[in-house]
This record gives structure tokens, C-alpha cells and sequence, in this order.
């Protein structure tokens, strides 16, 4: 069984100490939660990923792919979004950003 949710957030960029970044959507509140509820239940089943990660399937606007949600260490959880869906939906950091997720 699979879940859909939809979220909004602010596109927003991490640079890391070898002067490379990774831009990231922040899933928190409502669709934050169930991803929590979600992953609660892939611990006891043991079927959840490395760093607590969760598969799911991303689509922002005519852009959908496959790649992992990650919890974060303030609150939510985390969505990369890669350079090839940025140029395609026209999306840059500070932009919002709605993505719909199937876990």
C-alpha cells in the first residue's frame, strides 16, 4: 500500500566544506508527520533505510523521480532535489516549491 502527499516549502540550499552543495526541500507539518508515522512502521518491520531514510517517488511539476526523503535534525524531513528537476521546472533557491510524494 502506498501513500500520496502533497507539500509546499521554500527550495533551499546546503554547502558543504569541499565547496559543493545540495538543494533541499524541507517536508515538515502534516505530510512531515505521516512520513514520520510511515517510517515508525518500516522500523518495526525492519524494512526502513539507511540513515532512517524513506524511498519515495517525487513529482514537481511535470518532474517526477525517484529518490529519498531523510530525516532532519531539527524537525521533518528532507527532499533533494537535483539540478536536472531544478532547470526543468525553472526552480531556484528561495523559490516554492509544491511536491507531491507517493511513499
Amino acid at each position: 500500500m502506498s501513500e500520496r502527499l502533497t507539500h509546499t516549502g521554500t527550495l533551499w540550499r546546503w554547502t558543504g566544506g569541499n565547496g559543493g552543495s545540495w538543494h533541499f526541500l524541507s517536508i515538515d507539518g502534516a505530510a512531515g508527520e505521516a512520513l514520520s508515522g510511515t517510517a515508525l512502521m518500516r522500523r518495526l518491520e525492519r524494512t526502513i533505510g539507511g540513515f532512517g531514510s524513506l524511498k519515495v517517488r517525487a513529482t514537481i511539476g511535470g518532474s517526477s523521480f525517484a529518490t529519498s526523503v531523510f530525516p532532519s535534525k531539527s524537525a521533518g524531513w528532507m527532499l533533494p532535489v537535483k539540478a536536472s528537476v531544478r532547470k526543468a521546472e525553472g526552480l531556484a533557491e528561495g523559490d516554492p516549491v509544491t511536491v507531491a510524494l507517493e511513499v
